[in-house]
């Protein structure tokens, strides 16, 4: 694998802590501005909605510009919206500092994953976007745990400083080790857009919307899950969220290495796996090792889908895959928001807090039936014209009316 994945590894490694860390962080930060824990938690919200529409908005004023400067474009605005989050004085600057960080979320990892597998033979690419997600899935073991703890004990406006520090070194990294990629001639926004008429395409999206839509569904609400239910102590949350990042590590790492293989079968297994394993965390969560088991499955299982799934879009919106990639990014964080929210909608109709991981399960099994449904359709695309009984091939019509 060449060293420059190492360079977009880092700066998804930083991307992956400033997006999670907040999360271990908003008491500290409500109370240090006076606000709710509700309204901190726009700060997770905003960030979320940013990454949304702003891999496509970022895609599309980077059509003109070259791959390697519009990656070193988007860390720098990385590193400017963490520095703005931690100098913030009100939380409204605050606010608007997750908000510019988080613009540069998914078009990072939209034009990484296509310069990822531009580095690397056909038969690799899954490998390669895989070993830049890595960046964002060990955020989750080390980068996002070190922050929490950095937060707690320095402040954590300290967290967000050297989180623009890892910024700094994924933009020199970026700058030293990632070669400069032309653009393909010809590709304008009009054949960018032209790649969402593809159902493949969209196919792949809702796959990914839920798919793991059904991950964070379970995962959203894991320290009442695990509190209430399981009966693990407050402190316990942050190590089960490590166990959560290891499974996300490793699925990853496998994802990639056999979608490569068989990138279908390998969807199939991994979201009915998937699936199969959120309809028994309801059970599961009540005993202490199951749970902890289970949510290492759901990292794991949850991850494996991500490398060929990122490689599904780019294979059928190969003639311009930037901007559909970037939006497939954007599809990940639209599954969060969704899932999160029919998570609390079970949990307020009173069905407990074991509920969400219902939801999640349906909507694993539902982007199970749209990866069959996909490969389906692809197999009548390119299923051989039927011959009509009595006629004669076009060549020999030609020959015998030459």
């Amino acid at each position: 694998m060449p060293l420059a994945l190492l360079a977009l590894a880092i700066g998804a490694f930083g991307i992956g802590t400033t997006e999670f860390v907040i999360m271990g962080l908003l008491p500290e930060v409500a109370s240090d501005y006076g606000v709710s824990i509700p309204t901190a938690g726009y700060l997770v919200t905003g960030y979320a909605l940013g990454v949304m529409f702003g891999a496509p908005l970022m895609t599309v004023l980077g059509t003109r510009v070259p791959r390697k400067r519009m990656l070193m474009l988007l860390m720098g605005l990385f590193i400017v919206g963490n520095l703005l989050s931690a100098l913030a004085p009100v939380f409204s600057v605050m606010l608007i500092g997750r908000v510019v960080a988080s613009l540069a979320h998914g078009a990072f990892f939209g034009i990484g994953s296509v310069v990822a597998a531009g580095l690397v033979a056909p038969h690799k690419k899954a490998g390669a976007i895989a070993m830049m997600f890595t960046g964002l899935t060990v955020a989750n073991v080390v980068g996002v745990p070190l922050g929490t703890l950095i937060g707690q004990t320095a402040g954590w406006r300290v967290t967000f400083a050297v989180v623009a520090v890892l910024g700094v070194v994924g933009l020199a990294g970026v700058a030293k080790l990632v070669p400069d990629v032309p653009r393909a001639e010809g590709v304008r926004l009009r054949h960018e857009m032209a790649a969402f008429k593809n159902a493949q395409v969209l196919l792949a999206m809702a796959m990914t919307v839920l798919g793991f839509g059904g991950v964070f569904a379970a995962i959203t609400y894991i320290a009442p899950m695990m509190t209430h239910v399981a009966g693990f102590a407050d402190g316990s949350v942050t190590w089960l969220l490590v166990l959560f990042g290891l499974g996300m590590v490793g699925g990853n790492l496998v994802g990639g290495r056999f979608a490569d293989r068989a990138l279908m079968p390998m969807l199939y297994i991994s979201l009915g796996a998937l699936s199969v394993v959120l309809a028994l965390f309801t059970l599961t969560a009540h005993d202490k090792i199951a749970s902890a088991v289970t949510v290492v499955l759901i990292g794991a299982l949850g991850f494996a889908t991500v490398p060929p799934l990122q490689k599904r879009v780019l294979d059928h919106a190969h003639g311009a895959p930037t901007l559909a990639s970037a939006v497939n990014i954007g599809a990940f964080n639209l599954g969060n928001a969704l899932s999160a929210w029919l998570g609390g909608v079970v949990i307020a109709a009173g069905y407990g807090y074991t509920a969400p991981n219902w939801v999640g399960a349906v909507l694993a099994a539902a982007a199970l039936v749209l990866a069959v449904l996909s490969a389906a359709l692809e197999r009548r695309g390119s299923a051989p014209a039927p011959v009509v009984a009595g006629s004669v091939p076009t060549e020999q019509r030609a020959a015998v009316h030459h």
